[in-house]
C-alpha cells in the first residue's frame, strides 16, 4: 500500500465527531492478534516470559475472526515493541493475505521507516505510543502521511503512562499524552490498563470514563475483559465516547466467541 502526503487532521470537535460517525458507526469489538515468533499469544499484564501461545497460524486465526463478522483486528508485533522496529512483518503479510476487513498493528512503530513497512505489508491502521513521547516530530509526520488513519496508544501502570514495550515509564502524564495525540490529529486513542491486561478482571471502567470525559477521540478500551457482561457495560459507554474494545485472551479461552460479543453489543 503506497502512503501519500496528506494534510492533519483538524482538532475542531466537529470534525472528530464525524471520524466517530465515519469509523464508529456503532461500538465496535476488536478481536487481538498478539504476534511472538511469529506465534499468536496473550502477555500477562504485559510481561513477555508470561506468554501463552494459542496458535501458530495467524493467518488462520485471522480468517476466523472475519468469518464471525470482525470489522477490525488488532495486531501487535510484541517483538517488534521491545526491540523498536518491526518483527513480524511476515505475519502480518499473511495476516493480510488472509483477511480481507481492517487491520491495525502497533509495536515497534518508532521510525517513518517502519511506519512504511507495515503499511506496506497491508496495515489499513497503525498505532503509534512510545514514538509519540520518544520522537513527537514522528506522529506528526505520520499523522500527515496517513491521515485518520492513526491510533493514539496509551498504556497506564498504576496511573502512569508506560513505554517501550510497557518496560519503561514516562514522565509525562495520561493528560499530557491526549493532548499530544490530538493536536496531531489522530482517529482514536487506544486505553491499555496494563495490571488488567490478560488478567480477564474485568475493563477499569473509572479509568475509562475518567479519560473519555476528557478527550475530544473516540476510545478504544484494552485490558480486562472477561465476560459478555463486560462488553455489554463497555458498550452502553459509546455515546459518552467508549467507541470499541479490544478483546483478546478471554476469545482465545473460550469464555465466549467473537459472534457472542458482537451479538452482545447489539443487545444493550
Amino acid at each position: 500500500m503506497s502512503i501519500q502526503e496528506g494534510q492533519p487532521l483538524c482538532e475542531s470537535t466537529v470534525v472528530l465527531a464525524a471520524i466517530i460517525s465515519s469509523m464508529f458507526k456503532r461500538f465496535t469489538v476488536i478481536p487481538a492478534i498478539d504476534l511472538k515468533n511469529g506465534e499468536v499469544v496473550r502477555l500477562r499484564q504485559g510481561d513477555m516470559a508470561r506468554s501463552t501461545v494459542y496458535s501458530s497460524d495467524p493467518a488462520t486465526v485471522a480468517r476466523n475472526f472475519e468469518e464471525q463478522g470482525a470489522e477490525l483486528i488488532h495486531v501487535v508485533d510484541l517483538d517488534g515493541a521491545i526491540a523498536g522496529a518491526p518483527r513480524n512483518l511476515d505475519a502480518i503479510h499473511k495476516i493480510r493475505s488472509a483477511a480481507n476487513c481492517r487491520i491495525d498493528v502497533s509495536g515497534g512503530l518508532r521510525t517513518i521507516e517502519s511506519v512504511r513497512e507495515v503499511a506496506a505489508a497491508g496495515a489499513d491502521f497503525v498505532s503509534i505510543g512510545s514514538a509519540a513521547f520518544l520522537n513527537p516530530e514522528l506522529l506528526t509526520r505520520v499523522c500527515l502521511e496517513l491521515p485518520r488513519r492513526v491510533f493514539g496508544s496509551i498504556d497506564v501502570r498504576e496511573g502512569r503512562l508506560a513505554i517501550r514495550g510497557w518496560v519503561e515509564t514516562s514522565e509525562l502524564t495520561i493528560a499530557q499524552a491526549i493532548e499530544r495525540f490530538q493536536q496531531a490529529g489522530v482517529a482514536a486513542l487506544i486505553i491499555t490498563d496494563i495490571a488488567r491486561d490478560g488478567t480477564q478482571s474485568g475493563p477499569n471502567l473509572t479509568l475509562l470514563s475518567k479519560i473519555a470525559g476528557t478527550s475530544q477521540a473516540p476510545l478504544i478500551a484494552s485490558g480486562g475483559v472477561a465476560s459478555l457482561d463486560d462488553v455489554r457495560a463497555l458498550s452502553r459507554q459509546f455515546r459518552s465516547g467508549i467507541a470499541g474494545v479490544i478483546i483478546g485472551r478471554a476469545i482465545y479461552e473460550r469464555r465466549f466467541t467473537l459472534s457472542e460479543a458482537l451479538s452482545a453489543t447489539d443487545q444493550a
